[in-house]
């Protein structure tokens, strides 16, 4: 069974959530010519605290930034 990972950041509504499921589900099914049914898609939300760039994470790099243009 194909399983299809899609990595978010936390802001995804419930009805954007089941969108994305149903829209890649039936895309993947019908390039790949297997049944929707045998589809696994996982919706990981990532916060901006868990994902660092430079030794930094997104949050505080996202406070400098909004700090920077004030």
């Amino acid at each position: 069974m194909p399983y299809i990972q899609i990595e978010a950041g936390p802001h995804v509504s419930t009805e954007q959530k089941k969108q994305l499921i149903a829209d890649i589900t039936q895309d993947a099914s019908k390039i790949l010519g297997i049944p929707a049914s045998g589809f696994y898609v996982l919706i990981k939300e990532n916060y901006a605290d868990n994902w660092g760039i430079g030794g930094r994470t997104l949050t505080d790099i996202a406070k400098k930034r909004t700090s920077d243009n004030m």
